[in-house]
């Protein structure tokens, strides 16, 4: 009998799956929505003077570096989530590789591009991922493209996106003040 259905189990292995599975799409979803709820919190205290006002957004890496990852975060969810293939899912593709290498090398001069911190270990990620990401697509390798996307939205955006909201870095004095 497995003889029987060893042939059936390879056949339903066809094309490469190109779409996220719904529980990785739901968690890009959470992810997405509360990281951006979160950014607008601290961002419209900051705005409105019930954050404290600190020197750091003085500082013209970290003003770049937030002015590009601020709309990374639901630029990167909308692609993920909606249709793809089509034109304006390459031209807005195109936009958040631009945003996300922006970041990353502007996150590098925050402390004069030569004293790091452990969260400098997600720049070389994000940037071997946008390379990944522009790669496979021109390739037209769709199923490692959507892997390398999920997994440098995921990781070079969300996680370490997450711990700037930790009481000692910018977003996290800004949302608890």
């Amino acid at each position: 009998m497995s003889a029987i259905l060893l042939p059936s189990i390879f056949a339903k292995q066809g094309k490469p799956k190109l779409e996220n599975t719904p529980l990785v799409r739901s968690l890009i979803a959470v992810a997405a929505s509360v990281v951006t709820l979160a950014a607008a919190v601290a961002l419209f205290k900051w705005l409105t003077g019930l954050a404290p006002d600190l020197p750091h957004y003085r500082n013209l890496a970290i003003t770049l570096h937030v002015a590009t990852v601020l709309p990374a975060v639901p630029l990167g969810a909308y692609l993920l989530l909606s249709r793809k293939g089509n034109k304006r899912h390459k031209q807005l593709g195109k936009l958040w590789v631009g945003l996300m290498v922006t970041t990353a090398i502007a996150i590098t001069f925050v402390r004069g591009g030569t004293d790091f911190s452990w969260i400098h270990i997600f720049v070389p990620y994000t940037l071997l991922g946008a390379w990944n990401v522009v790669k496979t697509a021109r390739d037209g390798d769709i199923a490692a493209h959507r892997k390398h996307i999920t997994g440098m939205y995921l990781g070079a955006l969300i996680i370490p996106g997450l711990f700037s909201f930790l009481p000692n870095r910018l977003f996290g004095l800004w949302l608890f003040a």
